[in-house]
């Protein structure tokens, strides 16, 4: 990553507050400022995909504007996450068209998939026999995974490449259970948006203190897993246990898609509602377009996918089905490019954490 206006100045900040050290206990980063001396580009890098933005240390602070050293902690390294993700993206265009445009990007991607399932669909013989057969009437079983395994795999080595870039940035080292036992402890509490009295963060309302944002993401996180749990364990039952779909209500698939999907739904909608009305000035009000793409693209898979299950058995099913496949296919894709990678980036930075307080 490139020496930018950026990382110097959040590097004059972090120097600031590691001056004060006013907001030690407020969340992993200000521990990890307060451990060093001297910050490089990478422990700047670190620090800021250690950040949540969850704006606390900002209400906090003395010395924001309209003081001279005009603090603000949760804007520079927002700025810096920011272009950490673009810069180690492969490609980085793709990045920062997404972050500049993510909306638009998201919702062209689903059409222009949608649009080509639908014609798949109706250049298939015997329509009306196939929509009587159910979603692989519709579109075949192995036509199914032959495009949805290119669009997982490609955007994994995609990340791979990228957390590749971003590790050997930071001076990550070699990896132990330890390591992973507490970054992962970490990211299932979503420990640092509770902030630093365990009172939630100051994110949608100035500094009054809310849990919002933590249960917002809590509910994403999860919501996301238990979907991914479905697919996971239909892939199973279909391939190890000869049972293919479609499955009734209360089978192991359907139990976990359904509760991922409405939990997924109202994650998403409560995400949405917090950052129109949050400050996007404690933010990178660059990209905030790019952070409503991520949201709108998760919701748009679990509203789908429950509007699925619901019109399945009507003739409504082989449009939203095209739709709900193409919306799946476009968060897989652009993955590697939306707000989705910042939690592998987050779960690096609390692995090389892990890594420092081992030594110390």
């Amino acid at each position: 990553m490139q020496i930018t206006k950026t990382i110097e100045e959040a590097r004059r900040q972090v120097e600031i507050c590691n001056a004060c050290r006013y907001c030690e206990s407020f969340c992993s980063v200000f521990p990890a400022i307060n451990r060093e001396r001297h910050f490089s580009d990478g422990d700047i890098t670190q620090l800021a995909n250690l950040c949540h933005n969850c704006r606390g240390c900002y209400y906090a602070c003395q010395y924001t504007e309209p003081h001279e050293f005009k603090v603000n902690i949760p804007k520079a390294m927002a700025e810096v996450r920011q272009e950490s993700w673009q810069d180690y993206a492969v490609p980085a265009m793709a990045a920062k068209t997404f972050h500049k445009s993510g909306v638009l990007m998201a919702l062209a991607v689903i059409a222009a998939l949608a649009f080509i399932l639908l014609l798949f669909q109706n250049a298939a013989p015997a329509a009306g026999e196939a929509q009587a057969a159910g979603f692989y009437g519709v579109l075949p079983h192995n036509a199914m995974i032959a495009v949805f395994i290119p669009a997982f795999f490609l955007p994994i080595i995609s990340i791979a490449i990228s957390l590749r870039r971003y590790w050997k940035s930071i001076g990550g080292e070699r990896l132990r259970l330890a390591h992973f036992t507490n970054a992962l402890g970490s990211v299932a509490k979503l420990k640092d948006l509770s902030g630093g009295q365990g009172e939630g963060c100051n994110f949608e309302d100035e500094d009054r203190f809310s849990n919002a944002r933590r249960w917002s993401h809590q509910a994403i996180m999860y919501g996301f897993l238990l979907c991914f749990a479905s697919t996971s364990v239909a892939t199973i039952m279909h391939y190890f246990f000869n049972m293919p779909a479609p499955y009734p209500l209360f089978s192991l698939p359907k139990l976990l898609g359904i509760t991922g999907g409405v939990i997924l739904s109202l994650g998403t909608l409560s995400m949405a509602s917090l950052k129109l009305r949050a400050d996007k000035n404690l933010g990178d009000a660059r990209v905030w377009g790019g952070e409503m793409g991520f949201v709108l693209l998760l919701f748009v898979v679990s509203t789908t996918g429950l509007a699925l299950y619901m019109l399945g058995s009507t003739g409504a099913m082989p449009a939203l089905l095209a739709i709900h496949l193409a919306s799946v296919l476009a968060f897989f894709l652009l993955t590697p490019f939306s707000k989705m990678i910042h939690g592998f980036y987050r779960l690096a930075s609390l692995l090389r954490d892990a890594q420092i307080k081992a030594k110390l």
